[in-house]
C-alpha cells in the first residue's frame, strides 16, 4: 500500500508495557489512568434502560465474544458477560475461530447476535444482553460461499434483510431478504449492492477490493448504506455512504468518504455501527489503528454524526476513544 507522510494531529496518549495505549490527561498522584478498549468492528446496542453494551472483535477472537456495559459511553465497565466475560462462545454456539464482527439487536424479550465465525454468518439468541447467546441448531446461515459481516435491517414494512459481506472476486457488500424465524435468507432474493469502484475505496490498487461493514438506516424516503473500504490494515481504511430509494438499491455512493484519517486524524478509520444515544443523537462507534505505526491491537473509538441532505459528516469535537 502507498504509505502517506504522518498526520500533523497526534493522539494524546502513550504506551503501557503491554502495548495498550493508555489516555493522559488531569489526574491526582492516586487516580488510576483508564485503558484504552480494543474492540475492532465494534458495535453498541443502547437497551431500554439507558444502559450502552459493547461488542466486537477482540483478542480473544478464537473463542467468541466479551460484552462490556456503559452508561455514559465514555467510561466502561467488562468484560461483564455472563460466561467469565463472553457473552457468546464456541461451547454453544457456531464456530470454532474466527469470531467477528457480532451486531445485536432485540426482539420481543429476545436478544439476537449475528456474527461471523469460520467465515460463515451465524445468529444466536439470549435473554440477557449479556448472554449467554445460544444456538440449539449449531449451523451457519447458507449462502453460495464464504460470508462475513452481518447486519439485520428492519424496514418500515416489517421485513427484514439481511445486509452482509461476500467474498468472491473481493468483498463486496449483498443483500437479501430473511426467513420470517430470522434463522435464513431466501438466497432467490439475494442480490450485490456495492463493491470497491472509487478511488478512494482502493488507494493499493489491490487485486483484491474491499468494502465491507454495511450499516443501513431507512429515514424519510432515503435508504443509507454506511460501509467500509480498503484492506483493514490500510492507513485510509475509512467509512463511506451509499444512498438509494429501496432497500435493494441502486445504491449512489458519497464522493469521498464519510470518516477517514483526514477528519479525524488517526489511522485506520473504519468497519463500525451507527447508534442513536439516550439523547436522540448519531453515533458512529468503529475502529481505529492502535497507533501510526502499529496497526493491532485496533482501538474503539465513538464520533457523532450529524446528517446534511443526502450524506452524513463528522460533529467537531465529538471524537473520544471508549476506555475503563
Amino acid at each position: 500500500m502507498t504509505i502517506i507522510g504522518v498526520l500533523s494531529v497526534l493522539p494524546s496518549c502513550s504506551s503501557n508495557e503491554t502495548g495498550n495505549d493508555i489516555i493522559e490527561g488531569p489526574h491526582t498522584p492516586t487516580e488510576p489512568k483508564k485503558e484504552i478498549l480494543t474492540e475492532a468492528d465494534p458495535t453498541i446496542f443502547p437497551d431500554e434502560d439507558g444502559t450502552y453494551y459493547l461488542y466486537g472483535t477482540g483478542s480473544n477472537a478464537d473463542k467468541g465474544f466479551y460484552v462490556y456495559q456503559s452508561k455514559d459511553l465514555k467510561t466502561w465497565q467488562g468484560p461483564v458477560g455472563n460466561a467469565n466475560g463472553f457473552c457468546l462462545t464456541g461451547a454453544t454456539s457456531f464456530g470454532t475461530a474466527g469470531f467477528w464482527a457480532p451486531q445485536v439487536f432485540k426482539k420481543g424479550n429476545t436478544y439476537y447476535m449475528f456474527y461471523t465465525a469460520n467465515e460463515q454468518i451465524a445468529v444466536a439468541k439470549a435473554t440477557s444482553p449479556l448472554g449467554p447467546f445460544t444456538q440449539d441448531n449449531k449451523t451457519a446461515i447458507a449462502t453460495p460461499g464464504k460470508a462475513i459481516d452481518p447486519f439485520v435491517f428492519f424496514d418500515t414494512d416489517g421485513k427484514a434483510y439481511l445486509y452482509h459481506v461476500r467474498l468472491q472476486d473481493g468483498n463486496r457488500i449483498f443483500v437479501a431478504e430473511m426467513t420470517d424465524d430470522l434463522m435464513g435468507i431466501k438466497e432467490e432474493t439475494a442480490k450485490e449492492c456495492i463493491h470497491a469502484t472509487e478511488q478512494w475505496e482502493n488507494t493499493a490498487q489491490a487485486s483484491w477490493s474491499v468494502t465491507e461493514g454495511p450499516t443501513v438506516l431507512h429515514i424519510g424516503d432515503t435508504y443509507y448504506l454506511f460501509y467500509s473500504a480498503n484492506d483493514f490494515r490500510n492507513i485510509d481504511y475509512a467509512v463511506g455512504v451509499a444512498t438509494a430509494k429501496s432497500p435493494y438499491g441502486p445504491w449512489t455512493k458519497s464522493a469521498q468518504p464519510v470518516i477517514n484519517r483526514a477528519n479525524i486524524g488517526y489511522y485506520g478509520t473504519g468497519h463500525g455501527d451507527m447508534f442513536k444515544d439516550v439523547q436522540g443523537n448519531w453515533n458512529y462507534v468503529f475502529h481505529t489503528h492502535n497507533s501510526f505505526t502499529v496497526v493491532s491491537p485496533r482501538k474503539t473509538a465513538v464520533v457523532g454524526l450529524k446528517q446534511q441532505g443526502t450524506t452524513f459528516n463528522v460533529i467537531d469535537n465529538t471524537f473520544h476513544y471508549l476506555s475503563k
